[in-house]
């Protein structure tokens, strides 16, 4: 019971630090400079993480939800 609750853990972190370091590579590849005003440097890096945050959590907890659904869909059958 508890390992499962274990693995569970660990696959939730996993995912979150792999869809967060996947969203902070493409945001990486679009130019924020161009929203922010001219000298704010500090500005568009705090949102920079903040999207990758909000983005890489929300595309990961989807992913998590479906892993989760796939696991239940046994008592189906």
């Amino acid at each position: 019971m508890f390992a499962v609750l274990g693995q569970d853990a660990l696959l939730g972190i996993a995912s979150h630090v792999a869809f967060m370091a996947i969203t902070w590579r493409i945001l990486m590849g679009v130019n924020v400079d161009a929203l922010i005003k001219k000298g704010k440097v500090f500005e568009a890096r705090m949102l920079t993480i903040f999207l990758t945050i909000v983005i890489g959590t929300s595309v990961s907890n989807a992913f998590l939800q479906l892993v989760s659904w796939t696991k239940q869909l046994h008592y189906l059958f």
